[in-house]
């Protein structure tokens, strides 16, 4: 394998959020902020306690798994669609560097990316609330996994993608509303029966849930479940990225 390729890209990856890191870093925090502001201030204080965890802190996990999976789909398609764009993805394929290095280098960094942005986050989560982290491996293994996880998601976004408002479809027609219906702000045991039900075909709700079980040993679906459903997302992933690169789907174009 050639590291020092995979270095390369990782690199250059990381050194554009640098350039930008006003739009990459600040503003996500600061709009995170404002959610605590308004839902666990404003309003957090006027809902009880849900499974025995003040509403400010309840809503933490889901606040971070907003921005998580929002960036890291963010960073991975524009780091891949950019190339295309200019013209210097041909460069990069007919360098030696192996269809699994150069995937490694963007997903990589757009993971990287994601997992210091919800490192921020959780540090300015605690200047708001009282934050425990019952299971702080369990709250590592989640962030990270999923971070990869949807950064290879929009590492295909990126490569389906042939504009740029097609890089902003999908997070914002789609992830971001599973986001918000999958228990970022409540627990599905509020919902009737019905959209309990409903709510388990959401696959953003077992992300979400094994992310808040990690802090106060409370989920709205086993921790089991939730960590095999988020395997079997980065399986599926995998395997589209390895389809895309023995296929050469729309990396020309």
């Amino acid at each position: 394998m050639n590291f020092h390729a995979i270095r390369a890209i990782y690199l250059f990856e990381m050194a554009r959020t640098w350039r930008t890191l006003l739009q990459s870093i600040v503003s996500p925090v600061i709009s995170t902020s404002l959610y605590f502001v308004v839902f666990g201030a404003a309003i957090g204080s006027r809902i009880p306690e849900i499974d025995g965890v003040s509403y400010g802190a309840f809503i933490v996990p889901g606040l971070i798994m907003l921005s998580l999976l929002t960036q890291s789909i963010s960073n991975a398609s524009f780091g891949i669609y950019f190339p295309k764009f200019v013209g210097t993805i041909y460069e990069i394929l007919s360098a030696p560097v192996s269809f699994l290095e150069i995937t490694i280098a963007y997903v990589g960094a757009a993971a990287t990316k994601s997992v210091i942005l919800g490192t921020i986050i959780l540090a300015t989560a605690a200047l708001f609330v009282d934050l425990t982290i019952l299971h702080p491996f369990w709250m590592i293994l989640f962030l990270v996994l999923t971070a990869v996880t949807f950064s290879l998601f929009g590492f295909i976004i990126g490569i389906w993608a042939d504009g740029f408002e097609k890089l902003q479809l999908v997070p914002l027609l789609i992830v971001t509303p599973l986001t918000f219906l999958g228990g970022s702000f409540y627990s599905i045991s509020m919902l009737p029966p019905f959209w309990q039900n409903v709510t388990l075909f959401n696959p953003v709700l077992y992300l979400v849930s094994g992310f808040r079980w990690s802090f106060y040993g409370a989920a709205d679906v086993s921790v089991g479940v939730s960590l095999g459903m988020t395997l079997a997302f980065l399986a599926l992933c995998l395997g589209v990225v390895a389809w895309i690169f023995h296929t050469g789907y729309r990396l020309k174009t």
